[in-house]
């Protein structure tokens, strides 16, 4: 054997007997786990991070920590995900719109979300609600109120959003396509601001994310008319689906959580990273407060997340370019 053949046949041995050496010694005592979230405190991919981090911190025996990297949408965050050490220490809680969407949306990438990343597990199915200010809008107590008005003053009614290819902009787009809607998009910069608008009166609908109406809905502060899942939901279930209020057979459209790691990360810390998240989010207590937030948990593995990833790039890709919306 040559010398090059045996270096060669070295390193392929010394790759192989690595990474479960690097396994065992996961996590390294004494090392925090971070979870990089993209979105400000208090909101829903912050809340359920932190939902996460106590228990798994005891299940792993390190501190686990949520580091919020706010802004580009979430790009900052998958930035500093991709860019980190592959060793199970630093996660990141990525949305679909992050991951998906933003793709699409940007006009320059800091990361490829196939490529850069690789999933852990999916987490929890977010789902959007038709969301109308009862003091303000009285008269839109159904959908239908709302369809009809709609198409009886095209380019008059107006939806707010999130901001600017945000998914609660880009499921707007759904809705008005799929009721065959002239309808006006106002952006706002972030949920808050484009909820006081609708309180307010300033905006006529909001299809708003359900984990962050579960308060202004128990409060009697917004009317819910339909929510964007393919069944009903556990934290409203007097509220029918959009299939149902809106006579638009079919219709569903949702954005989901999930944890992934930088895409070198070995399989085995994944693998440990997987298992002891799913004993968490599946256990009964945690599944009823996910679905107390008004959202669906998931629960799928790196395989199917990652296949879930790629087949909602391609959905995305096309609402999209029929929103028009396009961040340089």
């Amino acid at each position: 054997m040559t010398p090059t053949r045996r270096l060669v046949l070295g390193l392929a041995l010394a790759a192989v007997t690595a990474a479960p050496a690097f396994a065992q010694s996961f996590p390294v005592q004494g090392r925090p786990i971070t979870i990089i979230g993209g979105f400000p405190g208090g909101a829903g991919t912050d809340i359920y991070s932190r939902k996460v981090a106590e228990p798994l911190s005891r299940a792993l025996g390190v501190p686990v920590v949520v580091d919020n990297r706010v802004g580009a949408g979430g790009n900052i965050a998958m930035d500093h995900v991709a860019k980190a050490a592959p060793d199970g220490h630093t996660i990141l809680m990525g949305t679909s719109a992050m991951l998906a969407i933003n793709p699409h949306l940007y006009a320059r990438m800091p990361v490829d979300t196939m490529k850069d990343f690789v999933p852990i597990i999916a987490l929890a199915d977010v789902p959007n609600a038709l969301t109308v200010s009862p003091q303000h809008r009285p008269q839109f107590t159904d959908c239908k109120a709302v369809i009809a008005a709609a198409r009886a003053n095209p380019g008059k009614l107006n939806y707010a959003s999130t901001g600017n290819g945000a998914s609660t902009h880009l499921a707007g787009v759904q809705f008005a396509t799929a009721a065959g809607l002239d309808m006006v998009h106002v952006p706002y910069r972030g949920g808050p601001f484009a909820m006081t608008a609708l309180l307010a009166g300033e905006v006529d609908i909001f299809l708003h994310q359900t984990v962050a109406l579960v308060g202004p809905y128990r409060q009697g502060q917004v009317r819910l008319l339909g929510v964007t899942s393919k069944e009903r939901l556990k934290a409203f279930p007097d509220v029918p689906t959009m299939a149902e209020a809106c006579d638009l057979p079919g219709f569903s459209t949702t954005t989901w959580y999930l944890f992934a790691a930088p895409a070198a990360t070995p399989a085995p810390i994944v693998a440990r990273l997987e298992e002891e998240i799913r004993k968490i989010i599946t256990d009964p207590e945690f599944v009823a407060w996910v679905e107390g937030q008004g959202m669906t948990s998931m629960g799928q593995g790196p395989a199917e997340a990652r296949k879930m990833l790629e087949d909602d790039l391609k959905m995305w890709a096309e609402v999209v370019r029929r929103s028009g919306a396009r961040v340089d």
